[in-house]
């Protein structure tokens, strides 16, 4: 069986094909065999492209799995498939069957003569990598800076900071090659529905992912694994002509009649550039200072806050998957929570990490933020989830566009000093924390987060219109999870990098209001996670290339 990606002819995409607990993966040629009523040897060969979990039934959790299929003439077989039997018919109308096109993305190639300066990457998150990988592809060679360090670099800085509290400023959980995507889980789950994504998954298994990543539903490569991936994509991007400069950091800009000319690192070089992607994350809050001083148009945006909510991995299993809570086939359990309060209000569940931990995510000196990580196998005894809570520019205080990194400061340095000064985070027991509570001994949930936990009251952590809607949440989402407002349960606080508090404005080419500058991924407003941003650094790519393309 081939992966399907590497299919050249049309072939039949069938959907909605079901197996059990009991089934083995092997009778799914004779499945698809009897939906086409065909016979298993006119199947040349079919290739998985999606399988998810149907655990809603507990006592029939079913796998559910799209294929393609490779039969000697696909396009016949619909036109005789109209004359089929009404049998035939219904089995497709229940399966979906249809033509499937190959998916082949195409990039153009740039002349050498078409350019002169050398475009810059800022930021090797997600969208900074596949920005430079596909300006390398087309023949232009990034030149691709980080603010922190290579990531090996990197795992050394963060344990330090996990054992000692020692935290370095430009190497840590957000910043440092891969972003902050390098310590997570690594989910690549996307809303996103857009033809590229089949690209970005094609390149991250060529660098070392996991092959299954082209067909889970809910594929992830683990914090262990994606060490390794960003490390190989750096390669290949040189390999292509590029070159990647860590502890490098935008310091500031030259524009000349309202178009970049110039970029200074380190406060020191100057570097002549005719187009800066700036892909900095959204935790790139001097930068967005920076770029603001020099006019470039900003606006303030939405965003969530609120803690990490963690329970025993195996509570969860129990009631995702009931009575087959320990079974070999089925991973750690998952699940996704949402609930509408009144004052327009929401409260729901984000970054999930089954068999995960929760991490030390502070960036700045004096400022506590946590986050989650899971490794590729999530075997955990913990699973953990961000709870958040929507707040938007109403709610910052100030009309100001960089107003919403103020107010993750504020509640930053709140949180800080309710962990004691020393980056230990405030924890408090949900049985505590709806009793309104301080908590004083932890219970039968251990906590995973490093360097150290107060015990204590999160009312001064969060404002109380956060703290009020996570206290009506939690009984509300225990009816959908059994378990979930378990009193021993923990949280954590708090979380403020959902997602970027800034928009930085671009037009139809990607463009900000200063010509040249083109601002991209998560960081920059216009994405929500891992694929998204790599999606978004390929279209701001694909502007870049069609610039210089129309030069020959």
């Amino acid at each position: 069986m081939k992966n399907a990606q590497t299919q050249k002819n049309n072939l039949i995409r069938i959907e909605e094909i079901t197996l059990t607990l009991e089934d083995d993966e092997r009778v799914l040629i004779n499945k698809i065999a009897d939906i086409l009523a065909i016979e298993t040897k006119e199947v040349i060969d079919y290739s998985i492209v999606k399988r998810a979990l149907d655990s809603r039934n507990k006592s029939k959790i079913l796998f559910v799995y799209s294929v393609d299929v490779k039969i000697k003439s696909p396009k016949n077989y619909f036109s005789a498939s109209k004359q089929s039997t009404y049998s035939t018919r219904e089995k497709n109308r229940r399966h979906k069957v249809r033509l499937q096109e190959p998916y082949i993305y195409k990039i153009k190639s740039v002349s050498p003569n078409a350019v002169q300066k050398r475009p810059i990457v800022v930021g090797t998150g997600p969208s900074g990598l596949f920005s430079a990988l596909l300006l390398a592809k087309s023949g232009l060679k990034p030149l691709v800076i980080e603010r922190g360090k290579d990531v090996d670099s990197r795992i050394n800085d963060v344990g330090i900071f996990f054992s000692t509290g020692k935290l370095n400023v430009n190497s840590n959980i957000h910043f440092g090659e891969g972003g902050a995507g390098t310590f997570s889980d690594g989910k690549l789950n996307t809303l996103v529905n857009n033809p590229k994504t089949k690209f970005v998954f094609a390149e991250l298994i060529k660098a070392g992912a996991p092959e299954e990543i082209a067909w889970d539903a809910a594929p992830h490569i683990g914090t262990d694994k994606l060490r390794q991936v960003v490390k190989t994509l750096r390669k290949k991007i040189i390999d292509l002509g590029g070159d990647v400069f860590f502890e490098t950091c935008l310091t500031d800009i030259e524009v000349k009649n309202n178009t970049i000319v110039s970029a200074v690192f380190n406060n020191k070089e100057r570097v002549l550039t005719d187009d800066l992607v700036v892909a900095t994350g959204h935790s790139g809050r001097d930068t967005y200072e920076m770029l603001h001083k020099r006019n470039l148009e900003i606006k303030a945006k939405p965003f969530s806050m609120g803690v990490r909510i963690e329970h025993k991995a195996e509570m969860i299993n129990k009631s995702q998957y009931g009575n087959f809570y320990s079974h070999a086939k089925l991973p750690t359990a998952k699940y996704k929570l949402v609930c509408h309060l009144p004052q327009n209000r929401s409260v729901y569940t984000f970054c999930m990490c089954p068999g995960g931990y929760v991490i030390a995510a502070a960036s700045e000196e004096g400022m506590l933020v946590i986050n989650g990580m899971s490794k590729y196998a999530r075997n955990g005894i913990n699973s953990n989830s961000a709870l958040l809570v929507n707040v938007g520019p109403d709610d910052f205080g100030s009309d100001h566009p960089l107003a919403g990194i103020g107010f993750q400061r504020q509640w930053e340095r709140k949180a800080f000093l309710a962990g004691g000064n020393n980056y230990k985070a405030p924890v408090q027991l949900v049985g505590d924390f709806l009793a309104n509570k301080a908590s004083t001994s932890i219970k039968s949930v251990l906590p995973t987060y490093k360097p150290g936990i107060t015990l204590t009251s999160l009312n001064d952590c969060l404002p109380s219109y956060i703290i009020d809607s996570l206290r009506m949440s939690l009984p509300l989402f225990d009816r959908k999870i059994h378990g979930f407002a378990y009193p021993d349960a923990l949280l954590t606080g708090i979380e403020t990098r959902s997602s970027s508090p800034v928009r930085l404005l671009r037009d139809k080419a990607c463009q900000s209001n200063i010509r040249g500058i083109y601002p991209a991924g998560e960081g920059a407003g216009y994405a929500g996670g891992i694929i998204s941003s790599a999606i978004d650094g390929l279209v701001v790519a694909e502007a870049i290339i069609e610039k210089y393309s129309r030069r020959r």
